[in-house]
């Protein structure tokens, strides 16, 4: 375990070394940002993947793959399928914009009341983002250091807000691109193939499993379609990602690196599905089947290969934490500071210090809602279903609908969140009702609205 200590203590020097190297390229805004939208094909592919594979997507998927199989990959699929659509279909437009925020784009289409109700919903999500993976690193470092969960979520989290406050962008570009190779590294190359060989190899899994574990449709085709809803849908318009597309130095990078950055996540959720089938023919009956991750790493790795795997988890983890991190902190900068201030100096004004402070006072916000939250995926789920539920209709309405208006896109904003809110609350967070009848809710009210009131504003072209 000492080895272990020094291995992950090293990591962590590394991750705080880099982000204090950021801070010396992020001079200005748009540095701090969106990294100067300056970045290639390399340390964009990483950036994009580290983005999406956190908490849910590395802890959830194993637990996942220990309870259903193979097709607990749907989670890691349907957000990478997400990234490859976004990459090709939304890159190009949304680069030739030039903005920083999802919520930009209703103010453009509609007005900035429009663009201040889509923050309030963005900011949510953000923030929920980054403490979803804030919970998942205390939880993997509980586990395995055998610490009080606050102390995990202090330290861990403590870690993911101070290099995303010095650097922003640019701290989170070099970390995210370490982080995806250590993941790589520790994830698919060490730690499924071992943990499979501890089990007894493939076929030791085929005969001690039962079949359906090896259905990719065991988790159920209403699950499969509720996490396309949330999860590739929300991929669009979730302003984590979209921050990473307005990185890209070209849209050829955006495109093909985005891409492919997509499709690693689909085999990346494979991996963690597998490794979660392999851990349920090591252990069977464990009380707790969200710490599957940690106690398969336990089990099936010696000293200092433990501390590497153990790196690689944290690095997924602290690299989407410090996405919704900086998401928050965008969206509360650009987007509703302004109207605090009220109107004494624009949002696209504020520099880069400003920013950094929003960064390191929403980061304290993330770290409270870490100590109270427990289930990452049930968190994850409510983040999308607010998300989807809200914003996706006015949003699609925003680029493809010319009688979209003002008062359909708030009416269906509130009434979509609304909707999501009440149904999570009757049915639970893991329903599947809440994204339908939210987005039942939304796509009515925005139409009959907007048909009511006859927009005569233009669509915004993203061809």
């Amino acid at each position: 375990m000492t080895l272990d200590i020094v291995v992950i203590l090293l990591y962590v020097a590394a991750m705080l070394g880099l982000g204090f190297y950021g801070m010396r390229r992020a001079k200005t805004r748009e540095d701090y940002l969106v990294a100067g939208r300056n970045l290639g094909p390399g340390f964009y592919m990483g950036t994009m993947a580290a983005t999406v594979l956190g908490g849910a997507s590395t802890i959830g998927t194993v637990r996942l793959g220990y309870v259903y199989g193979l097709s607990g990959f749907w989670l890691c699929a349907t957000l990478g399928l997400g990234i490859v659509g976004i990459s090709l279909f939304l890159a190009k437009p949304l680069l030739k914009l030039k903005i920083f925020t999802v919520t930009q784009v209703l103010e453009r289409r509609y007005s900035p009341t429009a663009r201040t109700a889509s923050a309030a919903i963005m900011l949510i999500y953000a923030l929920m983002i980054g403490a979803i993976s804030t919970i998942a690193i205390g939880t993997v470092m509980g586990v395995l250091f055998d610490l009080p969960f606050w102390v995990s979520i202090l330290i861990g989290g403590g870690i993911v807000v101070a290099y995303s406050t010095v650097g922003g962008m640019w701290s989170l570009s070099l970390t995210d691109i370490v982080q995806f190779l250590i993941m790589t590294i520790g994830l698919v190359f060490i730690l499924m193939p071992m943990s499979i060989s501890d089990a007894g190899g493939w076929d030791a899994l085929v005969a001690k499993l039962p079949a359906s574990y090896f259905s990719m449709t065991a988790i159920g085709w209403d699950t499969i379609i509720t996490y396309f809803l949330i999860y590739f849908f929300g991929i669009f318009i979730g302003q984590d990602i979209w921050q990473r597309v307005f990185t890209a130095r070209s849209e050829k990078v955006a495109k093909v690196a985005g891409s492919a950055a997509g499709i690693y996540c689909v085999l990346y959720g494979l991996a963690a599905a597998i490794i979660g089938m392999a851990a349920k023919v090591l252990i069977p009956d464990l009380e707790n089947v969200n710490n599957a991750f940690a106690s398969i790493v336990q089990l099936s790795l010696p000293d200092g290969v433990r501390g590497l795997v153990i790196a690689a988890a944290l690095a997924a983890l602290m690299s989407t934490a410090s996405a919704g991190l900086l998401a928050a902190s965008t969206t509360a900068a650009q987007d509703l500071w302004p109207l605090l201030r009220k109107g004494k100096g624009k949002g696209n004004e504020s520099s880069a210090h400003e920013n950094r402070i929003f960064t390191f006072l929403l980061g304290l916000v993330v770290l409270a809602i870490a100590l109270v939250v427990s289930d990452v995926i049930s968190a994850l789920t409510m983040a999308y279903n607010l998300l989807v539920g809200g914003m996706l209709i006015p949003l699609l309405g925003a680029i493809y609908w010319k009688h979209a208006s003002t008062a359909g896109a708030i009416a269906s904003m509130a009434l979509g969140s609304l909707t999501a809110c009440v149904f999570m609350y009757i049915d639970g967070l893991e329903a599947n009702t809440p994204i339908y009848y939210s987005l039942a809710a939304g796509g009515v009210s925005f139409v009959a609205i907007s048909l009511m009131t006859r927009a005569s504003t233009s669509r915004i072209s993203l061809a």
